[in-house]
């Protein structure tokens, strides 16, 4: 594969800006990991040292920050949008696994628009490179040595695709500069003396031309207005289309509709994606509680419980998230064990279980452990699980994004939690808004019609489950509304909620499970949340050097995930019904 989910792959262009680096910073044997501000490189540089005892700093790791020259002289730069930089930590070509392994855990790495905006700047000479002693970095104003090339790095085809410009994305989002406008009228005709009209074959000045009639393009200033309007959507009090220029309404933080007394916007924190929204969540407990060890409650997403294992003093798992693992977990606080909190998902990733959070509530406020919820799958339009947690996270690249060009995270803290004081110190002396300006366009962009989608997306899984749940194929059918834990999710569930989008089947034998998810006739991939169907063998691709582990807790290798998408019902019962008339005809062929 040459490209694929973000935090398994770097994209392309990121690891070409990180070798442009390291061909004038460093040396052939080296590479470079591309982070957003000084204590994210800080943090990567500590997990170095702490799985690779022989590096040394300076020698073999080294940090350079990379900022803009023009700061505060180009109005309409992303570049002077806010207080930009890239922090790229080089070290030797064979620790790249403890690289990638910091990468993909704690979803920290940046975004391929900020690396596209800073590359370019790096190749036209327009940043200043600064070389980061370690022990200065937490300091407000380090030093600055200027290591910048010799002269800049010649632009070529290769390198540069595109014209200089700021801001390049997607044709949809795109709002031409002042530079495109400029450049359009003294090209004035094209070769044959035409003027330069849109035609009929969908060209680029087309789409730019209709994107920006019907309002889909927004102004790269508009960041931070992007991302109080993302953060009242999550808070609840933002359900209607705004225009983004409304500042007056848009930063207006009461009338939060989230259920629980004292909450406001203040306390929905965004993150670059969903894993930098638990990793950081796991972070700040440990800074605002003390490192003790946390607990890891149901099968979970793989990158959660390797966060919990890898970071701090180590993770209680319970991998059937069970009545029994509740029981045992009391048994072990009665006995004077001490926990930092439990990580759970509502409900869970791939079997769709629901923690009993009641329960688990109660003994954390009996024992005094904070519980943290990732409510990604579940989403807060179906279920209402705050009254639990103190801490809600979640992935908002899936569902709530739904168009899969766009990573983003949150956490949102509750203001009635017992950890909520403690908690929300810590996050005002710690937070860094680290969300890419440009992703927060798209993402406000993406999620004005969530709540739509979720509704139709509900009642199309509901579909396809009973399709498959009437077949004497299937074995199992994995959905919150047929699991032994829906009266767990029901207690949760919103009054006009749903169950979700996410389904998992099994089949009673490997060679039916290959069979049907072949026929499918769906996108195939590892995601979910996506505005189209999209299916994938999760247990394999997500535990394939582990799946004796993953059976014991259910997880079986030949499981089919089903991330149910936006098409019309009747075409996904359709389409479902084909794959398993695949299986059948197999069957009665091989028989």
């Amino acid at each position: 594969m040459r490209n694929g989910y973000p935090r398994f792959f770097i994209d392309p262009i990121i690891t070409a800006f990180a070798e442009d680096i390291v061909k004038v910073q460093g040396l052939p044997t080296e590479q470079a990991l591309l982070l957003p501000s000084r204590a994210i490189a800080l943090r990567c540089f500590e997990f170095f040292k702490s799985q690779v005892p022989w590096l040394e700093e300076g020698k073999h790791l080294k940090i350079f920050i990379l900022t803009p020259k023009t700061h505060g002289q180009e109005p309409k730069s992303l570049l002077n949008s806010t207080e930009p930089l890239i922090a790229a930590i080089i070290f030797p070509r064979i620790c790249f696994s403890t690289a990638k392994t910091f990468w993909q855990h704690t979803g920290e790495g940046i975004s391929s628009r900020r690396a596209e905006v800073f590359r370019r700047a790096f190749l036209m000479g327009r940043l200043l490179v600064e070389e980061q002693c370690i022990h200065s970095m937490s300091s407000p104003a380090p030093g600055r040595t200027i290591l910048e090339p010799a002269h800049p790095l010649k632009l070529t085809k290769a390198s540069m695709n595109t014209p200089p410009q700021i801001g390049k994305g997607p044709q949809r989002y795109r709002k031409r500069s002042l530079q495109d406008e400029s450049q359009a009228e003294s090209a004035g005709a094209t070769s044959n003396g035409s003027s330069r009209e849109p035609n009929g074959t969908g060209g680029k000045d087309h789409v730019l031309f209709v994107e920006e009639r019907f309002g889909r393009n927004l102004d790269s200033n508009l960041g931070a207005s992007a991302k109080c309007a993302i953060r009242r959507r999550i808070a609840g009090t933002l359900v209607a289309d705004l225009d983004l220029y409304e500042t007056d309404e848009m930063f207006d933080a009461t009338g939060c509709e989230r259920g629980i007394s004292g909450f406001s916007i203040d306390d929905v924190y965004l993150y670059p994606s969903g894993m930098s929204s638990i990793f950081n969540t796991h972070r700040t407990l440990m800074k605002s509680r003390g490192a003790m060890k946390s607990i890891c409650f149901g099968f979970p997403y793989i990158d959660t419980l390797k966060i919990l294992e890898k970071w701090g003093p180590g993770c209680l798992f319970y991998g059937h998230g069970s009545s029994a693992d509740i029981d045992d977990l009391e048994e072990r606080c009665k006995n004077g064990e001490k926990f930092l909190a439990l990580f759970c998902e509502f409900p869970g990733n791939p079997l769709l279980k629901s923690p009993d959070l009641h329960r688990l509530r109660l003994l954390a406020d009996k024992y005094d452990f904070a519980i943290v919820v990732d409510e990604t799958i579940g989403n807060f339009l179906n279920v209402h699980v705050f009254p639990f947690a103190d801490v809600i996270v979640s992935s908002l690249t899936k569902v709530f994004s739904g168009d899969s060009n766009v990573m983003g995270g949150s956490s949102v803290l509750n203001p009635q939690g017992r950890f909520y004081q403690a908690i929300k110190r810590t996050m005002e002396e710690d937070y860094e808004d680290n969300y890419w300006l440009e992703d927060a366009i798209f993402m406000e962009r993406n999620s004005r019609d969530f709540v739509t989608r979720i509704a139709r997306i509900n009642k199309n899984a509901e579909a396809i489950c009973s399709v498959l749940k009437a077949s004497s194929l299937v074995k199992e059918v994995y959905y919150p509304k047929y699991s032994p834990t829906r009266r767990f999710y029901d207690a949760c569930r919103t009054p006009s909620g749903g169950y979700g989008g996410l389904l998992s089947v099994t089949f009673w034998s490997k060679s039916d499970s290959i069979i049907f998810f072949d026929a499918l006739a769906t996108a195939k991939g590892p995601s979910l949340g996506t505005n189209f169907t999209l299916s994938c063998p999760f247990v394999l691709l997500a535990h394939y050097g582990e799946l004796e582990w993953a059976a014991q807790f259910g997880a079986e290798a030949d499981l089919v995930r089903v991330s149910v998408g936006l098409e019309d019902a009747a075409d996904l019962r359709a389409t479902f019904l084909r794959a398993l008339d695949a299986v059948k005809t197999t069957r009665s062929t091989a028989g």
